[in-house]
């Protein structure tokens, strides 16, 4: 048969924030571009919508800067301690993530990206190309492919490069929003039994409330579980549906064979816990393209392990301790030791 033609430089696969970041990255660098998203068209799913302030000169160089609510540090509680660190330069922002997916779609289009509304099915790749099969019959053949299909990745798996994860350490999350006032300008975080709940105010008249832990977590008991939350929600309307995220975590071999590139979630996710999951996934998106300007795919991996590095090492370590029998002494451990606890929040926040 007649070889497809490569008709452009880069295909992602996955419209999400990382997805479109990638893209608009990569237009910004003169490469040529196609998205292809079979997800749902407002792009919502369970996430934590925290953006730290490490993401705002990303969010720059992306050319956006969607709505929110500004966020000033973290309050960790648990029982009636307490302890809080405000972020020590800029604050970050509670982005509602379809406001945020929004203004990158807006972004793209603006640049020139061309979104297909098609879901992915295969690849295949050869020396010069790889090409993508689509459910609506497609072949769309360019010099590189980066998925970014996330925590459940097609393309990861069709890479062969899915590790399969320890048996009975898998996380869960779930995430819905309330129309209520916030009442703090921090993330704050509730420790229960055996789930965290996080609380980030995303507008003037709206939180999301996201709950993490083991296989059956219920984001309504959790918040019953803690009376001064529960107190706080009374009588608050959901503003959302209900929606869920996992197992975590998600480990791949490598992030990169041949000329098909993992960025975000789909090369490897460890767990919500820090919130920090748009922040490393940007950097990533950043990363990936910087090699494909180069034609130098290969350099990928080592550049994916030098940006996600601290942010994997910090969140094994604190997913270790919430699923310990240290965890009921989390919080009173920060509250005893302030400046451990603000090394670890400054460090979340860069």
């Amino acid at each position: 048969g007649v070889p497809d033609m490569i008709t452009h430089d880069v295909t992602i696969v996955g419209a999400g924030p990382v997805g479109l970041a990638t893209a608009i990255f990569a237009r910004n660098a003169g490469l040529s571009v196609q998205v292809l998203d079979g997800g749902a068209i407002d792009g919502d799913k369970a996430c934590g919508e925290g953006l730290m302030p490490g993401t705002a000169p990303l969010l720059a160089e992306l050319g956006i800067d969607p709505p929110g609510h500004a966020l000033e540090g973290v309050v960790y509680h648990q029982g009636s301690t307490r302890v809080e660190h405000s972020f020590p330069e800029k604050p970050g922002r509670g982005v509602r993530r379809t406001e945020l997916r929004d203004a990158l779609v807006q972004r793209a289009h603006d640049g020139g990206v061309f979104i297909e509304r098609a879901k992915y099915v295969s690849l295949t790749q050869d020396a010069h190309s790889a090409t993508v099969t689509t459910d609506s019959g497609h072949y769309i053949t360019s010099r590189y492919v980066i998925g970014c299909d996330g925590l459940h990745s097609s393309v990861a798996a069709d890479l062969g490069v899915v590790k399969k994860p320890p048996r009975g350490a898998k996380r869960y999350g779930l995430r819905q929003h309330f129309a209520i006032a916030p009442w703090s300008s921090n993330i704050e975080v509730f420790y229960s039994s055996n789930a965290e709940v996080y609380i980030t105010p995303v507008s003037s008249d709206t939180v999301g409330v996201a709950a993490l832990g083991p296989k059956g977590v219920n984001l309504d008991s959790a918040i019953a579980s803690i009376p001064a939350l529960h107190a706080k929600l009374a009588g608050a309307q959901p503003a959302s549906t209900l929606r869920g995220a996992g197992p975590f975590p998600h480990k791949a071999r490598t992030q990169r064979i041949g000329r098909v590139l993992l960025v975000g979630d789909s090369g490897g996710y460890v767990d919500a816990i820090t919130g920090e999951g748009l922040r490393v996934g940007f950097a990533q998106a950043k990363a990936a393209v910087e090699a494909l300007s180069k034609d130098a795919p290969g350099t990928y991996p080592l550049a994916w392990k030098r940006v996600t590095r601290e942010f994997r090492i910090l969140t094994k370590g604190l997913v270790a301790l919430a699923s310990s029998p240290l965890r009921s002494s989390i919080v009173p451990l920060a509250h005893a030791i302030p400046g451990l606890f603000g090394v670890i929040v400054n460090r979340l926040a860069r």
